[in-house]
């Protein structure tokens, strides 16, 4: 067949078709800007065929072809949104004159919005139990994407009883049912045992080894037994933690003691920005980056992963499973907020947040994300995200790939953050670029590997033909903003920003109902 452009006006390819030409950043296959061709029929890659007439051929010459982008750690669904576009109804519609999507799209631009970037998955990061049947019907309106979520598991009476029992075999029959029941592709644990201490009106400043009220059980006991079960499941995805103290001055303290509790356990850590502060009654020195502490027991604990919840400055709405963090971030602001679910053992906290460059909490959150990204050493272990909405709109993401591999543009940022924030960020003083296949991995190869995708996030044979087509361009976030054409499953379903198709994804299980 003849050529045709991936990115002329009015196409409409779907398989089988073959991509010619293209420049391909496939990590997992060791394919590093390389010249090759991806062939595509029924919707997955497939080796190349010894009849290549029924193909379409489409030149991808001078093109850079990668998997789709997969978001590890959103909120996209489940009341906690839905309350967010009530509280902010004024960023809740398109602000036309700026030409910005509203900081909660409805479920229908969601999907689409995501597909316009190049991204072709996405996982909600936190549903209460009691709330997963809502939370499926709104992902199954949620167009192009596959997606699933993770349970707040954690918060269940009846889990809670189990892990405090401390047998084994109990505590994964009974997150096997949850996960099974809710639909749910892995367990969520959101401040272990906070919610117990919130309702028993202690607020949230306990320590790992304080006991819930009427209970031995413990912050400690939970992280651990918790992660064993999960494991013991054969979840695909390993334990999701945010841990306890979210937002709070001395918070490294928290999040260490969380790494060095799990002691070689798989988990996965959430939004890690939220937990490395410095300050507060246990630190002589102030509010600043507790990242360095904690480098090292990361590195050295290979199991864990994490993403880093960087904010991006403007106005968005906080939304977490954490709903004691939450009131406490409310009352220090004083804007207001929101709690649900908690009669259903599980809820989430929501409020309104603007980030300004000149202050001098919001500069140092902006720096010590960024130095989270920049100084780990491995990039397999880390995946980009903003905790959307929390840190920033998912649509900021291609200025935060900037921020990573544009080593003067961030420079230029920093320059107009807080001076103190300046004078005294470790950030300073990295220089670090990420690559455009480093880039590939932290949205791609790194977080299907965690999330336990193995048929997405790399172009080898078998793969879902979940593929983004991107125009070189030294100005990545213009680069990674409007792809020249994304493919999920083998359909043209984005072309130049334009929606093509909105066929329905899949509604990702891990396991099934019998």
């Amino acid at each position: 067949m003849t050529d045709a452009s991936p990115y002329s006006s009015g196409s409409s390819f779907h398989d089988p078709f073959v991509l010619v030409g293209g420049t391909i950043h496939d990590p997992k296959n060791g394919l590093d800007g390389i010249v090759t061709d991806i062939w595509v029929e029924a919707g997955r890659i497939v080796c190349s065929p010894s009849d290549t007439k029924r193909f379409c051929h489409i030149d991808a010459t001078g093109l850079i072809v990668m998997p789709g982008g997969i978001d590890l750690h959103s909120h996209v669904a489940g009341p906690k949104v839905n309350t967010g576009r009530r509280m902010s109804p004024q960023l809740g519609t398109r602000r036309r004159s700026h030409n910005q999507p509203s900081a909660i799209p409805t479920i229908h631009a969601t999907g689409s919005l995501y597909a316009s970037l190049g991204y072709t998955t996405v996982f909600d990061a936190a549903i209460a139990t009691g709330a997963a049947s809502l939370a499926a019907m709104e992902l199954n309106d949620l167009p192009i994407l596959d997606k699933g979520f993770y349970l707040l598991a954690a918060d269940n009476t009846e889990l809670l009883d189990a892990l405090e029992a401390g047998q084994p075999d109990v505590i994964e029959g009974c997150i096997s049912s949850i996960v099974r029941a809710g639909s749910g592709w892995g367990v969520k644990v959101a401040n272990p045992g906070g919610a117990a201490f919130w309702k028993d009106s202690r607020g949230d400043h306990h320590d790992l080894d304080t006991p819930l009220p009427g209970r031995t059980l413990t912050s400690r006991t939970i992280l651990e037994r918790l992660a064993v079960g999960v494991q013991a499941a054969a979840l695909p995805h390993p334990l999701h933690i945010h841990t306890s103290h979210l937002g709070l001055p001395g918070n490294w303290r928290t999040l260490f003691e969380t790494m060095q509790t799990l002691d070689g356990l798989p988990a996965h850590l959430a939004h890690v920005q939220f937990h490395s502060y410095t300050g507060g009654d246990l630190d002589p020195d102030s509010f600043g980056s507790g990242v360095s502490k904690l480098l090292d027991c990361f590195h050295e604990n290979k199991n864990l992963t994490l993403d880093v919840g960087q904010i991006l400055f403007g106005k968005t709405v906080a939304m977490t499973g954490d709903p004691e963090a939450a009131e406490h971030l409310a009352h220090t602001t004083g804007v207001p907020w929101s709690a649900h679910d908690l009669w259903l053992e599980g809820g989430c906290g929501v409020l309104p947040v603007e980030y300004k460059e000149k202050n001098l909490i919001h500069s140092w959150q902006w720096a010590i994300g960024l130095e989270w990204f920049l100084s780990v050493n491995d990039p397999w272990r880390v995946v980009l995200s903003t905790d959307h909405p929390n840190g920033a709109h998912f649509t900021a993401y291609p200025i935060l790939m900037q921020l990573l591999g544009d080593e003067a543009f961030r420079r230029d940022a920093f320059r107009r953050i807080h001076p103190a924030v300046q004078k005294h960020s470790p950030l300073a003083s990295l220089s670090r670029e990420y690559s455009i296949q480093e880039l590939c991995i932290i949205t791609r190869a790194a977080p299907a590997k965690i999330a336990g995708l193995p048929q997405k996030g790399h172009l080898g044979v078998g793969a879902d033909a979940d593929i983004t087509l991107y125009r070189p361009n030294h100005q990545l976030a213009e680069m990674f903003a409007m792809p020249a054409a994304v493919y999920k499953s083998g359909r043209l379903v984005n072309e130049n920003g334009h929606c093509r198709n909105l066929s329905a994804g899949q509604h990702l299980r891990a396991l099934h109902a019998q």
